[in-house]
């Protein structure tokens, strides 16, 4: 049998053969055609889509014990028709439902009644649009009480379906974000009560115990106070591209949008992302899946536990007990979830080998955009990553994962402590050559443990990092990196600019890292390039050959080598690090490979 094509076109016919002219229209019937053949593969099985959107009503779910991988030695691919030519389809595999039957008010706002659906994305002619949003937070004086709050404005009193609000509280601790529900609000002419949503409200003011004595004062610190900003209000519908659900009417709730200029009922397409899964693997091998977009695709995790208390990176608390870290005498304490639960992408591979994504374009997600986890010999390259609410690329307790020339931008659009790439405790990981820039948090993240070894972040451009919140940086490792110099992380020939929060790091090796070797790397614009005092204190960490623009605080400890690096001037920076050949060639090749510079 040789190499097999098969065709799918919004225009076929699924009980059509997949011919290129007669294809099928759905990659679910692809799916069946590749599955009857995969087993007797002497050629790969190449599936091409035309251009158009395909609205999927359940995930392309993709397994290995179903008959989905290659076979033999070859592969199966799906890639868009022309895939690498100037002529390349443009393929959309979507999560979202189309809506229809919208009216107009007198105020200007779009109604329509959308069922059980609870949107937190929308996507208008191809642009996200955003919740519904009061910036200024609760208005009048706000005291916190047990079950919420009290404020003795009556303004709130007159917002509809409160049981619809969520509160936000930027910095909770300095690098996270929380997400709390309301359950009810009620007062009289005097005042206003606003409950909150139980466990959640309780479970959040366990999580967010902490002190921090090198603030002064006795350490009291409370990122529940009161919240910065309130969400998911009709009331607070006064911005162009804006939306807000009414779930007064069980089973019939009412979404309201505020129209840009120019945009027309019956002329402007409205999706609502409605799956929460659009593409998953699981123990497939020898795939590829090249040349779609993957878009509007739900996550209901607040919606359905009441919150989003987020710890670290993509760490959060759902349930279970909160464990104590005491960070010194003269610094504190926090509490941290004891069993965390990550944040889930729309996109997943697991138990995967051999499988390779490439240029893909991952937007308007609501969770995480893609999660490589216990997987093996997984290649993600020239992706592109933006309009995600979480994370971009997260990878998970795997080998020999390649993430390489990929753009990330514009990530943790809702769960602002979500970083453009994460790596927890994984081997042999390859993080070169990427682009990552504005971003609310950390840049790159690799989290050591028993397993980590190996990992080498190599040659990425990190820009603009740190938008939202604090202590981080562009690139942030944390824990044991291996067991040696030898086996250890290194990270070489990055170029990170303009770490924007207060209280970060250009490079930061924090929480008892161990085994890294930082070298050759550029950093302009943070508050500091490195820190070298951390709790636990990191050990065997390497800092030589490096140019930043300000001279790291501290000596390091006895274990830390700070050495060959070069001091160069704020003002004159790039003048004077191009200037220099070791500079002129870290900039040379940072980056993503094959653009003009």
């Amino acid at each position: 049998m040789p190499e097999i094509r098969l065709h799918v076109s919004p225009d076929g016919q699924d009980d059509w053969p997949g011919t290129v002219d007669r294809p099928f229209a759905t990659p679910r019937a692809a799916q069946e055609a590749v599955r009857a053949v995969t087993a007797g593969m002497t050629g790969d099985i190449i599936v091409t889509f035309t251009s158009g959107v395909y609205h999927l009503e359940e995930p392309f779910a993709l397994d290995d014990t179903l008959a989905d991988s290659g076979e033999n030695g070859f592969r199966v691919i799906y890639q868009a028709h022309g895939y690498g030519t100037p002529d390349q389809a443009k393929v959309e595999l979507s999560g979202g439902r189309a809506i229809n039957g919208w009216s107009a008010g007198d105020d200007g706002v779009w109604t329509v009644s959308i069922g059980d659906l609870e949107p937190r994305r929308l996507t208008v002619d191809g642009r996200p649009a955003t919740r519904a949003a009061r910036k200024s937070g609760l208005p009048g004086t706000v005291t916190k009480i047990e079950t919420g709050y009290v404020t003795d404005s009556v303004e709130p009193q007159s917002w509809p379906d409160p049981s619809g609000l969520e509160f936000v509280y930027p910095g909770v601790y300095p690098w996270s974000e929380a997400r709390l529900a309301v359950a009810s609000i009620s007062g009289d002419d005097a005042s206003t009560t606003i409950t909150m949503a139980r466990p959640a409200f309780d479970n959040a003011k366990s999580l967010y115990d902490s002190k921090w004595y090198g603030a002064g004062g006795d350490g009291t610190w409370d990122g529940l106070a009161a919240p910065s900003v309130l969400e998911n209000n009709v009331a607070f519908l006064t911005e162009p591209g804006t939306f807000a659900v009414d779930r007064t009417e069980p089973g019939a709730h009412v979404l309201h949008y505020r129209p840009r200029p120019g945009e027309e009922i019956g002329k402007t397409t409205v999706v609502v992302p409605v799956l929460e899964t659009l593409v998953s693997g699981q123990g497939v091998h020898d795939l590829v899946l090249r040349g779609f977009t993957f878009a509007d695709v739900a996550w209901s995790g607040p919606t359905r536990t009441g919150g989003y208390l987020h710890y670290h990176g993509n760490a959060r608390h759902e349930q279970g007990e909160f464990q104590k870290i005491d960070l010194g005498a003269d610094v504190g304490y926090v509490h941290v979830p004891a069993s965390p639960v990550q944040l889930p992408a729309n996109v997943s591979l697991t138990a995967v080998r051999q499988v390779t994504l490439e240029d893909n374009h991952f937007t308007r997600l609501g969770a995480g955009g893609l999660l490589v986890e216990d997987s093996t010999d997984v290649e993600i390259r020239s992706n592109v990553f933006d309009e995600i609410s979480g994370s971009g690329i997260a990878v998970h307790e795997s080998t020999r994962v390649a993430l390489e020339d990929n753009l990330v931008h514009h990530i943790g659009t809702e769960y602002r402590g979500s970083s453009a790439v994460i790596v927890v405790e994984s081997e042999e990981t390859t993080v070169a050559h990427n682009e990552i820039h504005d971003v609310p948090h950390n840049g790159i993240v690799i989290t050591g443990g028993e397993r980590a070894k190996g990992t080498q972040v190599i040659a990425n451009l990190v820009e603009r990092t740190m938008g939202k919140l604090m202590d981080g940086g562009g690139i942030y490792l944390s824990a044991p990196q291996g067991s040696s110099f030898a086996g250890g992380a290194v990270v070489r020939g990055n170029v990170i600019r303009d770490v924007l929060t207060s209280y970060n790091f250009g490079l930061y090796a924090d929480y008892g890292a161990a085994w890294i070797t930082v070298v050759g790397n550029i950093v302009h614009g943070a508050d500091t390039p490195i820190v070298l005092q951390v709790g636990p204190p990191m050990e065997n960490v390497a800092f030589l050959g490096n140019f930043w623009d300000v001279q790291p605080d501290g000596e390091p400890p006895e274990t830390v080598t700070v050495a060959g690096n070069t001091l160069l001037s704020k003002e004159n920076f790039d003048k004077e690090v191009r200037a220099d050949p070791a500079g002129a060639d870290i900039l040379a090749r940072v980056g993503r490979r094959g653009l003009e510079r």
